[in-house]
């Protein structure tokens, strides 16, 4: 963001800081699109708890050119996708593509598909699911439901591909209502080994921290509290939110019991309902076993001949303050998805 002009930041304030504003932007992309938008066929969501290869794995997916999905073009008014690609056209950016911000060697550009569509669900129904001290699960009601069938036909409208892809980590607060909603859908939800996984959320906690006010306020706008200034764990029923220190291991391992114990026990409800909605993907898998990538394609419907580019995972340091109990019961759980997975 450091190359964001102060008429960028003030235009990003005003659309992104405003959720009556952005829901009218939304209302207004309808006469942009036009009369001719199709319905979204066969969703595909990438969710779960960060730094397990989300990104990566939304990009395979989105590299078979089946998938509309919001980018870096679209910002900031991501409620008007039709309506900001008119307004924008002739002053469209074009730059070469640099590495992220989280110095993990993701590269990026304007046209990089990104997580940007949880602010259609902060204006709609943030107050039931926003709150200062964390996150928490809520059952969006029949009219947000349709207006979201309706923003991601839009979506695809607006880049010509009839099926739309996102990767939203907060899915996780609404995973069933919208399996049992979305029938055609399909969630995937990436797991990577815990120690692994909660040594980087420290670590990127550790490099948001000092992120100067626009940038707080950008991922705060977007929903994006998985660490930083702004950081907010999510607060899960049936599970122990973290506490303690976040430069200390312990807390991001609580994370991650209590967000993926929660997604595991979705996908046994999930499963005793007749859904076969929702798959995990088993992070290590990708880079190290040819049969991976081929069963997630085929579960998500796409052709899995196209090489994603997943690379071996690094394993993790050990960490001698790392709270024993804790690790054993992340191992335990970690072993427990990996067997929903093989199911």
């Amino acid at each position: 963001m450091s190359d964001y002009s102060t008429l960028d930041k003030l235009l990003h304030r005003v659309v992104l800081g405003s959720p009556a504003l952005s829901e009218m932007l939304g209302d207004m992309d309808g006469a942009a699109a036009g009369k001719s938008v199709a319905p979204a066929r066969a969703p595909v969501y990438v969710t779960g708890l960060a730094r397990a290869g989300t990104t990566v794995l939304m990009r395979a997916l989105h590299g078979s050119d089946q998938f509309a999905s919001l980018t870096y073009a679209d910002m900031p008014m991501v409620m008007a996708p039709n309506l900001w690609a008119k307004l924008s056209r002739s002053s469209r950016k074009e730059g070469e593509a640099r590495e992220r911000a989280h110095g993990d060697g993701v590269m990026v550009d304007f046209d990089a598909p990104e997580a940007l569509e949880e602010v259609f669900w902060r204006t709609h129904c943030g107050r039931d699911y926003i709150r200062p001290d964390g996150l928490v699960p809520h059952v969006p009601d029949a009219e947000t439901l349709e207006a979201y069938r309706t923003y991601q036909a839009r979506i695809c409208h607006r880049y010509s591909r009839p099926r739309y892809l996102a990767k939203n980590n907060n899915m996780m607060l609404r995973l069933l209502p919208l399996a049992r909603a979305l029938p055609e859908a399909r969630f995937l939800i990436p797991v990577r080994d815990p120690l692994a996984q909660a040594q980087s959320l420290r670590s990127q906690h550790a490099r948001f921290q000092d992120s100067d006010a626009f940038t707080r306020s950008y991922m705060t706008w977007l929903v994006h509290h998985e660490f930083g200034a702004d950081q907010r764990p999510f607060l899960l029923p049936g599970q122990t939110a973290p506490e303690g220190p976040l430069d200390g291991l312990d807390y991001w391992l609580t994370e991650w019991i209590a967000c993926y114990g929660y997604l595991a026990d979705m996908i046994d409800t999930a499963r005793a309902e007749g859904l076969e909605a929702l798959l995990p993907v088993i992070y290590e898998r990708l880079g190290s076993d040819p049969a991976a990538w081929p069963k997630v394609a085929a579960f998500a419907g796409v052709d899995p001949s196209a090489d994603p580019g997943f690379r071996p995972a690094t394993p993790p340091e050990s960490d001698p303050q790392a709270d024993a109990d804790l690790v054993a019961r992340a191992r335990a759980l970690y072993d427990r998805l990996v067997a929903q997975a093989d199911l």
